[in-house]
């Protein structure tokens, strides 16, 4: 799954290619953005399937945890397939690490999450103007490409976590200002996900000592340059 999700967002990126060397123009079909992304996830623990004995005694009844926030550049390809209506993906790496609250306030549980959220939404553009509001929505698939269990969770005997790569659904709205007639415009937009995350620790044997649900669920906020060709 994890090479289809890649290859869809690929081919889609490399279909609106040829019209690169066209002349930029507001209504053309290819629109193209560099933005800045803030990525919000939660994090927040749902429930601990499995627990090793010792590792369940170390476990304060309230645990809790929480992933924290990312900022990073993101390339956005968007096809008009007509003028109102349009197929966007986007590519993005952020890095996130999950750190205990409440009872476990200040553990830290992972460490280096790089994480591929591959996305392909389709909108519809209320205006045709240089003010265009839209509205999107589509499937996500998240990759996780790196992690490593942090100390704390090391301490407890767990030596590495796996998570596993979850399929879920994205809702989006936005708005593009057109700035010339040469192409060029600003966006903001706003996403947010619904996905849920579940990490498996293994000890030095290989053993699962324990499971995780958590619910990521996060806010992904993009604001840039666009140009349309």
């Amino acid at each position: 799954m994890k090479k289809f999700a890649l290859a869809a967002s690929a081919v889609m990126a490399a279909a609106m290619l040829p019209a690169a060397a066209h002349a930029g123009s507001p209504d053309g079909k290819i629109q193209v953005k560099l933005m800045g992304t803030a990525v919000l996830p939660d994090g927040e623990l749902t429930s601990v399937p499995y627990a090793d004995p010792a590792i369940a005694a170390a476990l304060p009844a309230n645990s809790n945890t929480k992933a924290d926030n990312n900022v990073v550049p993101t390339l956005v390809f968007e096809y008009f397939l007509t003028p109102n209506v349009s197929l966007e993906t986007y590519c993005c790496v952020t890095k996130h690490n999950v750190t205990g609250t409440e009872g476990l306030a200040g553990a830290e549980i992972v460490d280096d999450i790089y994480l591929v959220p591959a996305t392909v939404t389709a909108k519809y553009h209320f205006t045709e103007g240089p003010f265009k509001p839209y509205i999107g929505a589509g499937p996500a698939y998240f990759l996780y490409l790196k992690d490593k269990a942090g100390p704390t969770a090391q301490a407890l005997g767990a030596s590495d976590v796996d998570i596993d790569d979850e399929f879920g659904f994205v809702l989006q709205a936005g708005v593009d200002f057109k700035l010339n007639d040469a192409g060029l415009g600003l966006s903001i937009d706003g996403k947010r996900y619904f996905i849920d995350a579940v990490a498996h620790y293994y000890d030095d044997t290989g053993a699962e000592v324990l499971t995780t649900k958590h619910d990521l669920d996060p806010w992904v906020v993009s604001a840039g340059l666009t140009y349309r060709m």
